[in-house]
């Protein structure tokens, strides 16, 4: 017989009051687990992502650390002394770029290390700031220092002097001969006396054409100038005339203290209708601007060759000047001293005896004369001349 008592609700499956398990549906079925194997893969990924991460992080640390330990010791090298051992002098041509410096002042032993001299221009924001030119470099100077000697294009300075007295030939063969100046010479001389009597400084690199084109400009804007505060009741038609006496001025005397006393001379002589009878106009006749052979004495038949310059058988002026003036005897020659002297001679001491007749010039001709026979006399001797005894200049 059959055991059921009529209660719907207790279990059919017996009397242990267990419940069975509830069944479970297909999608719960198929749903992953989360205590299973993907679990395990995801997690192990994510430790391979922070392994990564930290190896990332401490890479980017060492380079960092790294870079400044490299930054500092190029700043070391940089700022500290430099290799080289005595002064020298360097050469940076014209569009000569950072990368060609930094190799020519390793080659030349100046910086230790071409490419931390690069680095440092950049550093210091001077690419491309360095000039062209020629510097003095120090014994020992660190890279920072070259780097501010050829930012600041103060370059070496060299000169050329022109001393007063030159003619323009011999001005322009100093010119020519001068192996930091580069470029052609004119093809043509510019008029003599128009050179200024100076010293020009000047670059490597300046070419001769600009040092002549500013010696010219100068010694123009001197002579007007001193033309412009002339002396009234000169002798002098133009300024042609001017720098003509003063050129005369200069050859005949390098006593500067002379220089206005010598032009008085001529004034008074061209003021009273007398030959200049100067000396230096008689050379410049007969050798023009290449000036007397060394040595050459003035023979007596030169004085009697006529020539356009020979101020002994002229009157008046010379065409133009024998050389080239300096601001002395351009002065000299338009503020003279307040004198009736018409002559001066030699006196044996590189200075003039000046007279204001004849007779007494006579007297210092014939006392100079007595002095350049001593001084010959010691010559052919043997013997040191005595004081006072020295050839005029």
């Amino acid at each position: 017989m059959s055991e059921y008592n009529g209660d719907d609700n207790r279990p059919i499956g017996g009397e242990t009051g267990e419940q069975a398990p509830a069944s479970k549906s297909a999608q719960e079925l198929l749903a992953p687990q989360s205590g299973g194997r993907a679990a395990r893969r995801s997690k192990q990924s994510r430790n391979q992502f922070i392994v990564f991460l930290n190896f990332l992080v401490s890479g980017v640390v060492l380079l960092t650390i790294a870079a400044g330990f490299a930054f500092y010791i190029g700043k070391q090298v940089f700022d500290g002394k430099g290799p080289s051992v005595q002064d020298t002098v360097f050469l940076v041509k014209p569009n000569t770029g950072a990368n060609a410096i930094a190799g020519s002042l390793e080659e030349r032993g100046l910086v230790s290390d071409a490419q931390i001299f690069r680095v440092g221009i950049q550093v210091y924001g001077n690419q491309g700031k360095l000039k062209a030119g020629e510097y003095a470099i120090p014994a020992g100077a660190s890279m920072r220092r070259i780097m501010d000697i050829l930012k600041s294009g103060k370059a070496m300075l060299r000169s050329v002097t022109i001393p007063e007295g030159l003619t323009v030939a011999q001005a322009f063969d100093r010119i020519a001969k001068d192996d930091v100046l580069v470029g052609d010479m004119p093809a043509q001389l510019p008029p003599e006396g128009s050179v200024a009597a100076d010293t020009q400084q000047f670059t490597r690199g300046a070419t001769r054409q600009e040092i002549i084109s500013r010696m010219t400009a100068e010694q123009t804007k001197l002579v007007q100038s001193i033309w412009a505060k002339r002396a009234p009741d000169l002798p002098l038609k133009d300024i042609n005339e001017f720098v003509t006496l003063a050129s005369i001025v200069e050859k005949e005397t390098g006593v500067p203290e002379e220089r206005p006393r010598v032009a008085a001379v001529f004034i008074n002589r061209l003021k009273h209708h007398m030959r200049l009878q100067s000396d230096p106009t008689i050379i410049y006749g007969l050798f023009g601007g290449e000036g007397r052979p060394a040595g050459r004495p003035i023979f007596q038949s030169d004085v009697e060759k006529p020539t356009p310059y020979n101020t002994y058988q002229i009157s008046g002026l010379p065409p133009g000047p024998i050389c080239n003036p300096g601001k002395s005897a351009l002065l000299a020659a338009l503020h003279t001293a307040k004198t009736s002297d018409l002559y001066f001679v030699a006196d044996g001491t590189g200075g003039h005896a000046f007279a204001s007749t004849l007779a007494d010039h006579n007297r210092n001709v014939a006392r100079w004369r007595k002095i350049e026979k001593e001084r010959k006399d010691a010559e052919g001797s043997g013997a040191a001349p005595q004081p006072g005894t020295a050839s005029p200049d």
